[in-house]
């Protein structure tokens, strides 16, 4: 059984395309569809025949055009990955997995092991955007206060010691022109930001500006996206393993699903360990890939012959490893940005109240 299929060279075949080339589905979509699939075909139904049912039972009309471009191609001849490829919907690796499981006859199993590398793969982001979303809702609560208090607060007390015959503060002036300006650049500013969220959401789309992003994160957030990797890898792998594939095809398979340049070139890596001689598991824990308890299990995996499962039980440790590591940067983030907010804030108004009640005082 090949590992390098090459899937994409009949996708640019012009007329026969099944459409233009739209955004891809979500990997919780995606899940969705494999699991259908798979129910079907364990069923014993027919693709053409589960293809139709799933295209009079989908829930919204791309839904619907999607299936029905996939039944089009099958009945008209074409095998389920060529269809998918055709359709430029999902993404090359689960054509590359579906082709081999048409090939080896376990297309049954590949379908599910897709669904469950998909459902981990959305669980994550899933985790990562609810945890980023608290902190970043935080921040622009606070920077809206912070700018309240300097565009509306600052100026009225500015009028009571111009009435008073005195003057605020250097400190105060300076807020308050940084204030001022913000105010008459307010829309720029708007428009900047508003720029780079559209221009972070188009990268994202593209597999240059995903590998980009990450490469960013990488930087910034070191840890964390390490465990990410390994994390995603531990699940490529036991979706490669289950589907019959042998650790040599798997690797080269689950470097395409990286999206991470370090862990790339980490499977390259233990490639090239296993080449000059050293075992699987030691590779993985030398390349700093995985901990030595799980280079432990994964030696053990390998010589039951359950690595597949070894595989998926990594993955979901390291989910669960993500998810605590989440939850404790938000509760350390949390009061820090209320301390934050609270020095800023006091003073601001100390450098006000103070002068103030120092002029109220010689005036009494």
């Amino acid at each position: 059984m090949a590992a390098t299929i090459t899937i994409f060279t009949f996708i640019d075949l012009g007329e026969n395309r099944m459409a233009k080339k739209q955004k891809r589905l979500s990997d919780s979509e995606i899940a969705g569809f494999c699991e259908q699939l798979a129910y079907i075909i364990k069923a014993g139904i027919s693709l053409q025949e589960g293809l139709m049912l799933m295209s009079e039972d989908a829930k919204n009309d791309a839904e619907a055009k999607i299936t029905q471009g996939l039944l089009e191609s099958v009945e008209s001849g074409s095998s389920l990955a060529y269809a998918l490829g055709l359709s430029e919907e999902f993404p090359k690796y689960m054509v590359n997995m579906v082709e081999i499981g048409e090939n080896s006859g376990r297309l049954e199993e590949v379908l599910e092991s897709l669904c469950t590398y998909y459902e981990r793969n959305e669980a994550v982001s899933r985790n990562i955007r609810s945890s980023v979303t608290y902190p970043v809702v935080m921040i622009a609560i606070m920077v809206a206060v912070i700018l309240v208090i300097i565009i509306e607060v600052l100026p009225v007390f500015q009028e009571v010691f111009l009435q008073l015959g005195s003057e605020v503060s250097p400190f105060v002036q300076g807020i308050m022109n940084f204030g001022a300006g913000v105010q008459e650049y307010a829309w720029l500013i708007i428009g900047i930001i508003a720029a780079i969220i559209i221009i972070a959401l188009i990268l994202r789309n593209t597999a240059a500006g995903r590998r980009g992003l990450s490469a960013i994160s990488e930087r910034l957030f070191r840890r964390m996206s390490a465990t990410i990797s390994s994390g995603r890898f531990a699940s490529a792998m036991a979706l490669m393993l289950s589907s019959g594939m042998d650790v040599d095809e798997s690797l080269t398979m689950a470097a395409e699903l990286m999206e991470s340049d370090t862990a790339r070139k980490k499977i390259q890596q233990i490639k090239e360990k296993m080449n000059n001689g050293i075992g699987f598991a030691e590779a993985i824990v030398e390349t700093g890939m995985f901990g030595g308890l799980y280079g432990k299990m994964i030696t053990v995996g390998f010589k039951t012959g359950t690595l597949d499962g070894v595989m998926k039980k990594v993955a979901q440790h390291y989910e669960e490893e993500i998810d605590r590591k989440l939850s404790g940067i938000i509760a350390a983030l949390e009061p820090t940005l209320v301390a934050i907010l609270s020095v800023i804030v006091g003073m601001i108004l100390l450098s006000v109240m103070l002068p103030l009640m120092g002029v109220m005082s010689a005036i009494g």
